[in-house]
């Protein structure tokens, strides 16, 4: 059960999802002419608002900062949020391999039904993710980030509380899914709203970047001890520890210091408070009205459906068809994740050398042929441990690359005013495709071999950069200051 709030695809999830998030970091839960200049294109709709409009760089960049900054370890409050995220990764690496473990041979679950935890997970974020943004955007963040991880926490002790007592069910699987996914919906868009108040623009990458490092370091470590806590315990008993990651997580955020206001409710034009459903649709607006962040919800949305389809089965196909354990599994988890932490180091260097969009561009074209080797995993344990780590390696250095750049980006051209809502919408865009991607994987698996399931999926997500490379995007050099505060003008 992730934490969320570092990557674009990699938020909370009952199995291994793969995905370049959101968010994503974490293997979860999971993606034209260039045109320099970074103006808004308006909706069809002529009375859009100004808020509703990306700023341009040009016009809206401030002086440059000095040349030498603070690091942000020397920041107290970024250390608190960076040492949450910290320990509730490491925890959710935990659930990572023992929930699956759980339906899959605990609970001897057929493949549609282990396919199904995923859409449960998931659907939150097409039911709830517009509402929480337009909500966020009124409200205070810190509260909603220690209310989400407590909830987490509530949540996930309810398994080995079933357990004990012989009353476990898939059932209950789903339900625990489906208040985590509500939870995180919430957590996940005010912990991507909250970075920018807590740090300057100048540190947003930077920032984004070390909270990378956490992940790395959790997805290094997290699933080996996982998979050897399995074998220690059963399965259930394991998610203790994951839970307890999530309330030390949320002891960490209660203890930041900086204050944050109270967001001003926006105004319509004859005085009145704009309602939740006209600031849902502005946010809608913002993104969509956005040549860069439409590309960009359709590239890392294509990869979530591919992702979902093919990993929508996975514990099936590893613990049940191939045989493999837990252990092995989690020990090829781990290894793969040093990805992660050369995605942290190497995201803004290779953004310099190379420009932002080429960036963005050539990672999430990189990170398709990853799922293809699952593909071919063989029944010999030692040589599908080192095809898994392999494919884990790839997929975690590009999801990683792609998503500090991007979310960075995104942070970077949007006023603090439409943080909530742009998140939630591009929340609700590019993970509004994993339930579908779980349905149909599971629907496949009923009457298709699994390695064909995995292949079709893997096809799909292979696809994904299409959408930036056709796009200004692919023309994009730095990560524009731009000036959040002020809502630009057209």
């Amino acid at each position: 059960m992730g934490r969320g709030g570092c990557a674009e695809s990699y938020g909370a999830a009952l199995w291994p999802r793969r995905a370049p998030s959101s968010a994503g970091t974490t293997i979860r839960p999971m993606t034209g002419a260039g045109d320099s200049t970074l103006e808004a294109e308006r909706d069809a709709n002529p009375t859009a608002e100004k808020p509703a409009t990306a700023p341009s760089p040009e016009a809206a960049r401030p002086e440059a900062s000095p040349t030498h900054r603070r690091s942000l370890w020397r920041h107290s409050d970024y250390v608190k949020i960076w040492s949450a995220a910290t320990v509730s990764l490491m925890g959710s690496q935990i659930s990572l391999i023992a929930i699956p473990f759980i339906a899959a041979v605990v609970l001897h679950a057929a493949a549609f039904q282990v396919a199904m935890m995923g859409m449960v997970e998931m659907l939150p974020f097409i039911l709830f993710a517009l509402p929480a943004g337009a909500w966020l955007d009124r409200v205070r963040h810190r509260p909603v980030l220690i209310a989400g991880d407590l909830g987490r926490a509530a949540a996930l002790i309810t398994i080995p509380v079933a357990y004990a007592l012989g009353v476990l069910t898939i059932w209950q699987l789903y339900a625990v899914g489906f208040v985590t996914g509500v939870l995180t919906v919430f957590f996940d868009v005010a912990d991507q709203s909250y970075l920018p108040v807590l740090v300057d623009a100048d540190d947003l990458v930077e920032g984004n970047a070390k909270l990378q490092i956490s992940a790395s370091a959790a997805q290094i470590l997290g699933p080996g001890l996982g998979g050897g806590l399995i074998g220690l315990v059963a399965a259930p008993f394991a998610i203790f520890v994951d839970a307890a990651s999530f309330l030390a997580s949320g002891g960490l955020i209660s203890l930041i210091c900086k204050h944050e206001p109270k967001p001003q409710r926006k105004l319509a034009a004859d005085g009145s408070h704009t309602s939740l459903r006209q600031e849902m649709a502005e946010g809608l607006r913002y993104v969509s009205g956005n040549r860069y962040l439409r590309m960009i919800a359709g590239s890392t949305g294509t990869a979530n459906l591919g992702s979902s389809l093919a990993f929508s089965i996975f514990p099936i196909f590893v613990y049940v068809e191939l045989g493999l354990t837990p252990g092995l599994v989690g020990t090829a988890f781990g290894l793969g994740g040093v990805g992660v932490l050369l995605g942290a180091v190497t995201a803004a260097p290779l953004a310099r050398r190379l420009g932002v969009g080429p960036v963005i561009v050539g990672s999430i074209f990189a990170s398709g042929p990853a799922t293809f080797i699952i593909v071919f995993l063989p029944h010999t344990p030692l040589v599908a441990g080192a095809m898994l780590m392999s494919s884990m390696f790839l997929t975690s250095f590009t999801g990683v690359v792609y998503n500090i750049n991007q979310i960075s980006f995104r942070q970077a051209i949007t006023p603090l005013d439409m943080q909530g809502r742009m998140n939630a919408t591009m929340r609700f865009m590019v993970w509004g495709t994993m339930p579908l991607g779980a349905i149909v994987g599971g629907t496949l698996a009923s009457f298709l071999p699994l390695r064909t399931t995995i292949l079709i999926g893997a096809a799909i997500e292979s696809l994904a950069f299409l959408w930036v490379l056709a796009s200004p995007v692919r023309s994009l050099r730095e990560i524009p200051r731009t000036a959040r505060f002020e809502p630009a003008a057209d």
